[in-house]
Order: structure tokens, then C-alpha cells, then sequence
């Protein structure tokens, strides 16, 4: 029965958060700051989870071939590579690692 309870919390909790949104005075999501924090955010949020999910396995850090994956895709990007270059670039090197035992 705790399940149910932790899914009606979370839909309640979703709703007021977007009913929050809906609230704010449009004067204030113009300021250029909040835009600036609007733009930067969600690559934050991104980048922070790809960082937790390549270097931590069970709160202990770890540098394995998912590492050496996301070091091609960042090579990738720096040398501006189309999108699907970079993700098989990564993928390519991840399995490689793998498969010489890494």
C-alpha cells in the first residue's frame, strides 16, 4: 500500500510544481538572469548525471570502460563530430575496452 501512497505523492507533487510554474509573473522569467539559468540549467543537470552514472558504482568511484566511452564522445565533440559520430564513437570505444577484458 506504501507504493500507491509514494505515486499519488509524486503526481500531487509534479502537479504543484508545474501549477508553480504556471503562477510566476511573466515580467520575472524575462530577466536576463533567469534566462541565463533557464538556458545553462538542463546541461548542468545533464552533465551531472552523466558524471554520476560513468564514474560511481555502489557510492564508490570507479574508472572502467564507460570512462574511456565518454572520454572518445568528449573527443568527439571537441572535434566537432555529427551527433551520431559522437554516440558511436562512444559506444564503439566502450565495447572495445570491454572486449580487451577492461
Amino acid at each position: 500500500m506504501s507504493i500507491w501512497i509514494a505515486i499519488a505523492a509524486t503526481a500531487v507533487g509534479c502537479y504543484l510544481v508545474k501549477l508553480a510554474g504556471l503562477l510566476v509573473p511573466a515580467n520575472a522569467l524575462e530577466r536576463p538572469l533567469v534566462q541565463r539559468l533557464a538556458a545553462l540549467l538542463p546541461v548542468a543537470l545533464l552533465a551531472a548525471l552523466t558524471a554520476q552514472q560513468t564514474f560511481s558504482t555502489d557510492s564508490s568511484l570507479v574508472l572502467d570502460a564507460r570512462a574511456a566511452g565518454l572520454g572518445a564522445a568528449a573527443l568527439a565533440l571537441v572535434l566537432r563530430a555529427p551527433f551520431l559520430v559522437v554516440v558511436g564513437a562512444a559506444v564503439a570505444v566502450t565495447a572495445g575496452v570491454r572486449a580487451l577484458g577492461g
